[in-house]
């Protein structure tokens, strides 16, 4: 496995031997798991505060959903949600803050607040001006492989060859963010688990992750209580599991062990302190 290191202001992150752990804060009313729990200010802190104090690297701030099937929300209500978290929180944390946004203006806002990466599911298209701020900032990026919208990938989502269509657009994503002028050694990658996807191209993602390796750059996922670990597992009457079900935290770390196992570098999870223990076994396996 390939290692990388990402320097930027007082941050540092090594990449390879040890996983990293990004703890997911959604200040949002309508998020798929945790939609409406730290939609107000405190409560969002203290859910940052306590990611980090149970082993998060990274925290990624999102104030509007990306769930299947959700609905824009304006760049004026995403800044009125996120930037008063990130401003108490970075006085009070020391790992880097990462803004999970599309728009340029809430990722300048959130900056300038104390955030310090940009993770972009849209992969630079949805607003041109978003690369300009990580080059003038000089920021890691996330770029994020999507089918379709939210609105619209779940879709009956297909593809001709998985792995080889999604490699080809992260490959283009880096060039394009390249040829704007961000450090290539600050872009990390993210397949884009559930995001135009059926269960069978989330599994098959996972189990093929190291063919995204040969791409050069660090590779995160994000397999945390989403739809197709609920539907695998269901319940006695065949039903959907909701987010919160134990069951749904144990197939969690199931994939994540399996995606780490397959080369991930970076894991975004709901649930830090369960992944601290799962990687810990997992990069013990890998360095046996």
């Amino acid at each position: 496995m390939k290692s990388y290191r990402i320097e930027w202001g007082s941050h540092r992150l090594d990449l390879g031997n040890t996983t990293r752990i990004m703890g997911i804060v959604n200040v949002t009313p309508d998020s798929f798991s945790d939609g409406g729990f730290f939609f107000d200010c405190d409560a969002a802190v203290a859910r940052g505060e306590k990611l980090a104090e149970d082993g998060a690297d990274i925290l990624d701030i999102g104030g509007e959903s990306t769930r299947p099937f959700s609905e824009a929300v304006s760049a004026e209500e995403e800044i009125r949600r996120v930037v008063p978290v990130i401003e108490k929180l970075a006085v009070r944390i020391s790992i880097p803050i990462s803004i999970d946004t599309t728009k340029a203006v809430v990722a300048r806002q959130a900056i300038e607040a104390g955030a310090s990466m940009i993770n972009d599911i849209s992969a630079l298209r949805s607003d041109a001006e978003i690369a300009g701020v990580a080059v003038k900032y000089d920021l890691p990026v996330i770029l994020m492989h999507m089918k379709g919208t939210p609105e619209s990938m779940q879709v009956s989502p297909q593809y001709d060859d998985l792995t080889g269509e999604i490699k080809d657009f992260l490959k283009d994503a880096i060039e394009r963010a390249v040829k704007r002028g961000i450090d290539r050694r600050k872009i990390i990658i993210d397949p884009g688990i559930g995001f135009g996807k059926t269960i069978e191209h989330n599994l098959l993602l996972i189990k093929k992750l190291k063919e995204l390796a040969d791409v050069g750059v660090p590779v995160l996922i994000g397999p945390s209580r989403k739809a197709f670990i609920r539907k695998i597992l269901k319940d006695k009457a065949g039903n959907e599991l909701k987010p919160h079900e134990p069951a749904v935290e144990t197939g969690t770390q199931a994939a994540v062990a399996a995606a780490v196992l397959a080369g991930a570098h970076i894991v975004r999870v709901h649930d830090v302190a369960n992944t601290v223990s799962t990687v810990k076994i997992i990069d013990a396996l890998k360095k046996a």
